[in-house]
């Protein structure tokens, strides 16, 4: 009896010891892991594969695409599964924790200091802040374009979507670019490659718990619009949009920046220069880029403020993602096999390119750029990115260094 007794025991302590064993490990990589997206699942690769050997080299690579495939932030995704796998739902939550907080703390802190300091907005490190920002958004489009939008039904879908966004300001023009990219990839592009045979993934996540996850996913995404009718604007309203942005975006943390912006400035809770300061200083951090949410919940004076409004918006911002996750995750093998689900998803992330470029014109550019030394600097630090391969924490640095040295001149 006693042998049974002692492994019953065990048990708890190896599970905590891995839930622990995952903090640790994606803590160290949130303090460290600098670039986006693609970066990150390099880090990842580079810890979990070959260092640790938590899983080999085919299951990461499908673990990638079906984040990929899925709306959200791809790598706090792949993240979230790799200590699913590891340590079940404690190490899943361990694992965006440890990614997530370090950048989430470093944002609102920046957040509270201007709420106490306002007339930092109008110094000249973060309008620096502001043109990096323009830089880097710029880099996004040229580098989705390029691997998105190949052929030209794609690049037309994505003209169209920024010509759409730019008519018709706001969330609506926004989803009606992605229902109607979604459309018509899903009647022209359906001669996309087959994908290469599938592998099953070191995830055991039954169908009843998917369609739970599935089902919460649609019940927030119809539900909270429903609240901000019936409340009218405020709270409600804020949290759908920010809830919406991280259920319908596809392509990363920058692709959400024209529905936060949305959300946020246009609905009257945030200053533009208050935004883009924020989203400037993100590019500066380790992690997640999806973070910028708890800068701005925690810059704002209603219907959020302060440190708790920072997590409630973050956790809102991630929370669809994640649950699309466990919602497709046993259900991967038949979907990424299904040609007009692909060709969908192809339209849907030319859309997004365009949104993104349409963001790239306003708010950003209209927003930063005020004169000749602001294009200049703007086109050094877009050179930086595309052609010296400078990291952004070092082009963000320099361009408020620059900013800081232009206004004291």
């Amino acid at each position: 009896m006693n042998l049974p007794e002692t492994a019953t025991a065990a048990a708890p302590r190896k599970m905590l010891a891995r839930i622990a064993e995952v903090f640790v490990a994606f803590l160290a990589l949130g303090l460290t892991s600098f670039g986006g997206p693609i970066a990150h699942l390099g880090y990842f690769r580079t810890a979990f594969v070959e260092r640790r050997r938590w899983l080999d080299e085919a299951a990461y690579a499908e673990l990638v695409a079906l984040c990929q495939f899925l709306p959200g932030p791809t790598s706090s995704q792949v993240g979230f599964a790799l200590g699913l796998a590891r340590a079940g739902w404690g190490g899943a939550l361990a694992a965006w924790t440890g990614f997530t907080l370090p950048s989430a703390a470093l944002l609102i802190a920046l957040a509270l200091g201007l709420a106490q300091h306002a007339h930092w907005l109008q110094s000249g490190a973060v309008h620096g802040l502001k043109v990096a920002a323009v830089a880097v958004v710029a880099q996004a489009v040229w580098q989705m374009g390029r691997g998105l939008c190949p052929d030209a039904p794609r690049r037309l879908m994505a003209l169209g979507a920024a010509v759409l966004a730019l008519a018709l300001p706001g969330l609506g023009g926004q989803l009606l670019a992605i229902a109607l990219a979604a459309l018509l990839g899903a009647r022209l592009l359906r001669q996309l490659p087959q994908p290469g045979p599938s592998r099953a993934l070191p995830l055991q996540i039954r169908a009843r718990t998917g369609g739970v996850a599935l089902g919460l996913f649609l019940l927030l995404l119809l539900g909270l619009p429903l609240l901000a009718a019936w409340q009218g604007p405020g709270l409600w309203s804020l949290l759908d949009g920010v809830y919406r942005a991280g259920a319908l975006v596809f392509g990363g943390g920058h692709v959400v920046l024209p529905m936060l912006q949305s959300a946020t400035v246009d609905a009257g809770h945030l200053g533009a220069d208050q935004f883009l300061a924020g989203y400037g200083a993100a590019q500066a951090v380790p992690g997640p880029l999806f973070s910028v949410a708890a800068y701005l919940g925690a810059a704002m004076q209603a219907p959020l403020s302060g440190v708790a409004g920072g997590l409630l918006l973050l956790g809102l911002l991630f929370v669809p993602g994640l649950l699309l996750l466990v919602a497709a995750l046993p259900f991967w093998a038949r979907l990424r096999s299904r040609p007009g689900a692909r060709a969908a998803l192809a339209g849907v992330n030319a859309a997004v390119t365009g949104l993104l470029a349409a963001a790239l014109y306003r708010p950003l550019w209209t927003s930063a750029i005020h004169g000749p030394a602001d294009v200049a600097l703007a086109a050094a630090a877009l050179a930086l990115l595309l052609w010296g391969r400078a990291s952004p924490l070092l082009v963000v640095l320099l361009a408020a260094a620059a900013g800081w040295a232009l206004s004291a001149a």
